[in-house]
């Protein structure tokens, strides 16, 4: 029997992987914090998952942010700007607020404009984070002004509380950032935590 040669594996360095995304010292989310009442928490985390939607998308053209993951996937960065900024207005202006307003991007006809609607156009991309960046802002005002006991509606006749609707959209970014994390590494390599 031949003997194999020892081979000496440098787990600090990542083999066959790019760099981080972001440098720890430059990274703007916190973690959330360590010892927050339930309302800090629960925002706090939500908050960096919506941040790292935006880093996952930071630096890119329209044309990257348009390019979708595989055939026959339509999903791409944009798309996934558009769709959550129409989870956002759902969310919180609709089953919340309970406001009557119409989707963004979403109709009877096209179920999936949120992503089929995400084309290469500058003017396309800077509308889609205009809507998301209204939409956040109005959920982070409806949450501050609220309990979070509040209740929505999940679905006609089903309560929801503000605490639960956190809870899920912490869950909803989280899920997406994952595809987010896949797309950019297929655009240009990055990786990202």
């Amino acid at each position: 029997m031949t003997e194999q040669p020892v081979v000496s594996i440098d787990v600090t360095t990542p083999r066959h992987r790019a760099d981080v995304f972001l440098e720890a010292d430059s990274d703007p989310r916190e973690g959330g914090p360590r010892l927050g009442d339930e309302r800090t928490t629960l925002t706090e985390f939500l908050r960096c998952q919506r941040l790292t939607l935006q880093l996952k998308c930071d630096g890119l053209d329209a044309g990257q942010l348009a390019r979708r993951a595989v055939e026959p996937s339509t999903m791409s960065l944009l798309g996934l700007v558009r769709h959550m900024a129409e989870v956002e207005r759902r969310w919180f202006r609709y089953r919340f607020a309970r406001l009557d307003v119409p989707r963004r991007y979403q109709t009877e006809a096209d179920p999936d404009g949120d992503f089929n609607g995400a084309v290469a156009d500058p003017a396309v991309v800077a509308e889609a984070w205009a809507a998301w960046q209204d939409e956040v802002a109005f959920a982070e005002q409806f949450t501050a002004d609220h309990d979070l006991d509040f209740e929505g509606l999940a679905a006609p006749g089903e309560p929801i509380s503000l605490r639960e609707l956190l809870v899920h959209m912490v869950e909803e970014y989280a899920r997406h950032n994952g595809h987010a994390d896949l797309l950019r590494e297929r655009i240009d390599g990055r990786v990202g935590q």
